[in-house]
């Protein structure tokens, strides 16, 4: 069906038709969910579109079925819109297993892969650096396709909003960001939170061309939405549509909506785009007797029929709650494509770039992306001259907008891209939490299985260098308390070497922590033909009379006190935990079955770290093995000093180490 492409555009009746039927299957289907919330079949939050329908309807008439919809969390509409069947949008709404996202994702994460509807989006502005990913995977192989993004006039308040719209400017991504301007973002309207309330102004500061139209007049959204398309396709970059409309009932079920003046809803109520619509038809002699009532009956028939196929669906079996947390690769992982034929004496920082060389290298879909790690060569020198070998398509440096080009991170791995993101350090790392967080650890699950993020986040962590509070962080632990992430912390040049290729082949978002202190360090590194396994713990020092457990910065320090203990006659063993999430709890048991003490050595601070989810391990799993009470050997609770004699003092040392398996073998059961 064509699209008009002038600010009038002549619609045929046929188009016009199909334009009301959309806009009113929306609306009937929103209303019915209302009235099933309040009889309690539908839960959480709903937010409804009544009123906006001309937005989303005029918008996605102009799509192509490969194009990209992402949404904010009021999508049910867009997701009708030639997308997802509507029983299956109704039994999501239900939380039934039959639903869109197999009742995982609910009224506010409708998913669909095979109708490249990637969803809604409960984090205000978390769909825009999506969008961008998803963008910059189509440009990077060499696709025709657009992305939309739809999003509220709250997220014009967001980093993520600025920060993605400044991605996608910069590399001319094709883009459409939509912004349905409701004047509310929940219950503050925008002219009390907007110095700037002409949104589209905001964007044009970012180098984005935007336009402003009518939200509630579906043929002028249609007609400036086909304009900015036919820009984007020509290859002109993103661009962006503000469409001024208005929501006619309460931000959601739970609003009490207290702020907004009846008679000003009332005043909005009047421009009604479906009314508007067939108001206009009928005066015209396009919407024929009868019609109007033949269109509700089918639509109403449709709603029920939903209804029911939501009613008689299946609930997910609780059992089955485990699924989608993570996805289990296809195949065999490949192994590594350039190992080194001999034994290579080289740094760690060595290490790391070789494997960055080979995954480059052997994976066209592999690109590396973050802060300075170009021109600059990496604030660590991991990259340097990178840029030069790969060209900044596949070497690509970035603004300082952690959660922004972490987001198109995520969104280039839902593309099909494999994406290497580098955060210059963990403390940057929080700026990107809401990303990694609810974005990459939850979209698999969320989406029932429909979304896996094949993600490679690389980030310098742990102190040491005199950098005083901000830059001397161990937050590993952070993240290995979430679900759906992996952790890696490689403490050995093999893993340095090694592991970022088999991080590439898992199908899940992975997060390698490289701890400042090793880059330097050199050390023989033995060809590995095999690769490395990142799914388990390592034995690096087999012994008999207690476990020093560790991983990352800290296990140079814990094998030379080991080497110590040794000639005290204390054989100790060596656990490299190295996978921090999930951990390998079976290698843990084993070695302090075997030796009956254990002292863990972790850079994080002792209060709710990673040590003591260790300890509650052995405590739950193998107390009866041991004959002393474990030991933990943690930073200092402080934040880090800037003096260096200071600084050594509060982070675990070989002498502490020692203190702490001395008292363990001396401890009596």
């Amino acid at each position: 069906m064509s699209t008009p492409s002038i600010d009038k555009p002549r619609l045929s009746r046929s188009h016009l038709l199909d334009l009301l039927r959309q806009m009113l299957r929306i609306r009937r289907f929103e209303e019915r969910c209302v009235e099933l919330y309040t009889q309690e079949k539908i839960r959480g939050f709903l937010h409804v579109y009544i009123g906006e329908e001309a937005v989303g309807t005029g918008v996605m008439y102009g799509l192509r079925p490969d194009d990209a919809v992402v949404c904010t969390y009021r999508e049910h509409g867009h997701a009708l819109l030639n997308r997802i069947p509507m029983d299956r949008v109704m039994a999501e709404m239900y939380g039934k297993q039959a639903g869109c996202s197999r009742g995982r994702g609910g009224s506010m994460h409708l998913f669909d892969a095979a109708a490249r509807f990637f969803g809604g989006n409960a984090i205000v502005g978390g769909g825009l650096p999506l969008a961008v990913g998803l963008a910059l995977a189509d440009k990077l192989a060499g696709r025709s396709r657009v992305t939309v993004c739809f999003f509220g006039d709250g997220a014009a308040a967001e980093g993520t909003f600025h920060e993605g719209l400044n991605l996608a400017a910069l590399w001319q991504l094709p883009v459409l960001f939509v912004c349905e301007n409701n004047l509310y973002a929940m219950g503050t309207a925008l002219r009390y939170s907007h110095a700037q309330t002409e949104i589209h102004r905001k964007a044009e500061a970012l180098g984005v061309p935007a336009e402003c139209v009518d939200g509630m007049d579906i043929a002028r959204v249609e007609a400036a939405s086909a304009r900015l398309l036919e820009s984007i396709r020509a290859g002109e970059g993103p661009r962006f549509l503000e469409c001024r409309t208005y929501r006619f009932r309460a931000h959601s079920m739970f609003d009490p909506e207290l702020y907004r003046d009846k008679a000003e809803v009332e005043e909005w109520r009047k421009r009604d785009p479906i009314l508007r619509l067939s108001q206009w038809m009928q005066q015209s002699g396009i919407l024929h007797e009868g019609e109007l009532e033949a269109l509700e009956g089918e639509i109403a028939a449709e709603v029920e029929q939903a209804v029911a196929y939501a009613e008689a669906a299946e609930w997910e079996p609780e059992a089955s709650r485990f699924e989608h947390v993570y996805r289990q690769a296809s195949a065999a992982p490949i192994a590594p494509p350039a190992v080194e034929p001999e034994p290579v004496e080289l740094s760690y920082r060595e290490a790391f770039r070789l494997g960055l060389i080979e995954a480059l290298e052997h994976d066209e879909r592999a690109f590396l992306m973050g802060e300075d790690i170009g021109h600059y060569g990496g604030c660590y020198a991991v990259s340097r001259g990178l840029l030069e070998r790969f060209g900044p398509e596949r070497i690509r440096d970035t603004p300082l907008s952690e959660n922004g080009f972490t987001g198109a991170g995520i969104g280039a791995a839902l593309g099909g891209a494999r994406p290497i993101v580098e955060i210059m350090t963990v403390n940057f790392s929080l700026l990107a939490m809401d990303q990694i967080v609810n974005a990459a650890a939850t979209l698999l699950h969320m989406s029932g299985g429909e979304f896996n993020v094949p993600l490679v986040i690389r980030m310098a962590t742990g102190a040491g260098r005199q950098v005083a509070a901000q830059h001397s962080h161990s937050l590993e632990n952070w993240y290995a308390h979430v679900p759906g992430l992996k952790v890696l912390a490689p403490g050995c040049l093999e893993d340095a070497r090694y592991m970022l290729w088999a991080a590439l082949q898992d199908p899940n978002p992975v997060l390698i922590f490289e701890h400042v202190m090793l880059y330097n360090r050199e050390g023989r590194l033995e060809p590995c033909p095999q690769g490395v396994d990142i799914e388990r713990a390592a034995i690096r020092r087999a012994g008999r009379d207690l476990s020093l457990i560790t991983y990352g910065g800290s296990l140079p320090k814990t094998l030379e006190a080991a080497e110590a203990l040794a000639e005290e006659g204390i054989e100790a063993e060596v656990v490299d935990l190295r996978v921090l999430r999930p951990l390998d709890t079976a290698t843990l048991i084993e070695s302090v079955s075997r030796t009956h003490r254990a002292v863990i050595v972790d850079e994080g601070w002792k209060t709710g770290s990673l040590a003591g989810e260790i300890s509650a391990i052995l405590a739950e799993q193998a107390f009866w093995a041991l004959d002393a009470p474990i030991e933990r050997v943690c930073t200092d609770e402080i934040p880090i000093p800037y003096p260096r004699h200071l600084e050594n003092a509060a982070l675990p040392q070989v002498a502490n180490i020692l203190a702490a398996a001395r008292k363990a073998i001396g401890a009596t059961p």
